[in-house]
């Protein structure tokens, strides 16, 4: 698929070395590149290139300058993501271009090694965008306020009673705790926490579509996962796996510091309603997955350690062929009168 990039800036000199630079994936038709010599035809441009990804803005520039196009665009199309790249780098004016909604900044003389890596990042970032919007017209999953506007867009009146169908099929159901994470919050600021937090949720989130997964809600500093169809607890245990495996070997770091958390995982797999749950009154509502299947996957996760993936014992009868695991004990559950054997995957 081809991305489109407008690169906004009043110097004639870049539009070549952009050429130059990038000439190759415009070859390939992987990039193709629009220039405007302002903020003001930048906008103009949009109107015959309605589905540009990227925007590279210089600040300083006639008749509208970038931080004001930033301002436009917010206010136009806030899909489009925007990169400065400026020879004014003081952290005013780094301020000013991130609070309207610049996604990255790079200063002039521009490292156009460092430019190719922003470009693909952001380009990355807006694709994800669009397959998240995507799979939200076209999938199942509705987490949303169901008023009157949004029923009518949907189909009517057969829609809203259908918003409240529910199904009980087989499925199975992983909690994925980040270990460590409430001590990191007592010794760092809030922002760079949360930011960190939702990097390893990006790898979480990853390997979990990568088996079809669904990523049911976040949970703090927890993911809860659905997986239903073939094979699902396969599925299921191997994308648990590769989020061990991703999140041991990741290097997210705040500032100079490098945290290492680990995972603690419970599955179960077993049968379970899935549906819109939550408040008609409000109309609000969740497709989530509930059921006794559910409680005892959440429960495995509280009992497992770090590193630890933890499955019942009929659930190991179902995938000992396939999976290499550990018997480790009777655990008492809460509601349950009798222990659950519990085994630990390994492999």
């Amino acid at each position: 698929m081809r991305n489109k990039i407008m690169v906004v800036d009043d110097e004639e000199d870049l539009k070549v070395l952009i050429k130059q630079r990038f000439r190759q994936k415009i070859r390939q038709n992987e990039y193709e590149f629009i220039f405007a010599q302002n903020g003001k035809h930048a906008l103009e441009q949009l109107l015959d290139h309605p589905n540009v990804d990227l925007i590279l803005s210089d600040i300083n520039m006639p008749e509208m300058d970038g931080l004001t196009l930033l301002t436009k665009l917010a206010e136009q199309n806030s899909l489009i993501k925007s990169v400065i790249v400026s020879a004014y780098g003081d952290m005013e004016n780094i301020r000013t271009a991130m609070n309207r909604g610049a996604f990255d900044f790079i200063t002039k003389p521009i490292d156009f090694k460092d430019l190719e890596i922003t470009i693909e990042k952001t380009i990355n970032h807006v694709t994800g965008i669009k397959k998240t919007l995507q799979a939200l017209k076209e999938n199942n999953i509705l987490k949303m306020y169901v008023d009157e506007t949004v029923l009518n867009f949907m189909g009517g009146k057969k829609m809203e009673s259908a918003l409240f169908d529910n199904e009980t099929v087989e499925g199975s159901v992983a909690f994925i705790d980040i270990c460590g994470f409430t001590a990191i919050t007592e010794n760092e600021p809030a922002d760079k926490v949360v930011a960190m937090l939702n990097a390893y949720f990006d790898i979480i989130v990853h390997e979990i579509i990568k088996e079809e997964g669904i990523v049911d809600k976040f949970l703090g500093d927890a993911v809860m996962a659905a997986f239903k169809g073939k094979f699902h607890l396969d599925r299921a245990m191997d994308a648990c796996l590769s989020i061990r495996k991703a999140i041991h070997k990741s290097d997210i770091s705040i500032g100079s510091k490098t945290y290492k958390p680990e995972v603690s995982i419970g599955i179960n797999s077993g049968e379970m309603v899935w549906g819109n749950i939550g408040s008609a009154t409000l109309r609000r509502l969740d497709y989530t997955v509930i059921g006794d299947a559910v409680n005892v996957a959440a429960r495995l996760q509280e009992a497992a350690k770090k590193g630890q993936i933890l499955i019942s014992q009929s659930n190991y009868e179902k995938v000992k062929e396939s999976f290499c695991c550990n018997l480790v004990a009777e655990i008492k559950m809460k509601n349950k009168e009798k222990p659950l054997t519990v085994y630990e995957v390994l492999s």
